[in-house]
């Protein structure tokens, strides 16, 4: 009776585990719904402009470039690495630790990197490197574009100062609930245009064009960041969902093979008794 006994608690728990999981995964459903809508809404103008800012960058040369197209022999690397200030989404924090771990022991592995992280998980997993400089987890108590284009501004600052030649961002990017996809986009310095230049059409300024760049760069650079923070938020739910869903489908699974190995014990032990029964019967005969 004492394995029945243990049995049943394992059932009980297994079903208040399988409660929490569906909960959890119809809030994080609920909370997609809106977040997917948004980057869905926003990548479009974000990729227009970032495409707008390259087009004319690479029109100008020499003194009109922006310093924030300036490269420079990279000795310094920033890596901005987003993630989640909760678990329970699958590989998708992980899966930007890993990332970031392979580009310092691989592609930066003689240069001197640090980190901006954004995310109690990154911070967990890099604060043992000392390398962290900025740990900016709080933006998602409040994820708007003011916020974010605080931590842009911070970035863009420490690039012009000189104290990184290269800032690169990594984050999940939203493709549906169930795929993430790992991103490594560089911040800084500005990406030139693939190919030449359209020159063959003729454009008139107003105001000129060095102008337009200087004033478009920083609020593309704020975009880019901003849409790459809400990539990251939107694939945070999409994989808990799915982890959830995965966690509730294998409770479920546990919970009826556990009620199956407990009626078979339970049929066991009443068997059991009524054959001590049937055997004390026969010896009184006897």
């Amino acid at each position: 009776m004492a394995n029945l006994k243990e049995i049943r608690n394992r059932i009980s728990s297994v079903s208040s585990t399988m409660q929490i999981t569906s909960a959890m995964k119809m809030v994080s459903a609920a909370k997609l719904k809106k977040a997917q809508d948004a980057i869905t809404a926003m990548r479009p103008y974000s990729d227009k402009l970032t495409e707008l800012l390259q087009s004319l960058s690479s029109t100008l040369e020499g003194d009109s470039a922006s310093a924030f197209a300036e490269q420079r022999e990279v000795k310094k690397v920033l890596l901005v690495a987003i993630t989640s200030n909760r678990g329970l989404a699958g590989a998708f924090n992980s899966n930007i630790i890993k990332e970031v771990t392979r580009l310092t022991k691989n592609k930066y592995a003689n240069q001197e990197v640090s980190y901006v992280v954004i995310g109690k998980k990154a911070n967990d997993a890099f604060k043992k490197t000392n390398n962290i400089i900025a740990n900016k987890s709080e933006v998602y108590d409040d994820l708007t574009f003011d916020n974010v284009a605080e931590i842009a501004e911070m970035l863009m600052e420490k690039f012009v100062d000189g104290d990184f030649d290269r800032i690169e961002v990594i984050y999940n990017k939203f493709k549906n609930a169930a795929t993430q996809i790992v991103m490594n986009e560089q911040f800084l310095p500005i990406v030139p245009m693939e190919g030449e230049a359209n020159t063959n059409t003729d454009y008139t300024f107003e105001p000129s064009k060095v102008e337009i760049v200087e004033q478009l760069i920083p609020k593309s650079l704020k975009t880019q960041l901003y849409k790459s923070i809400r990539d990251s938020f939107a694939s945070e739910h999409g994989a808990r969902m799915t982890a959830m869903h995965k966690a509730t489908d294998n409770a479920t699974e546990l919970r009826d093979q556990l009620k199956l190995t407990y009626n078979k014990a339970r049929q066991a032990a009443i068997t059991n008794e009524i054959l001590e029964i049937v055997g004390g019967a026969e010896a009184l005969n006897n």
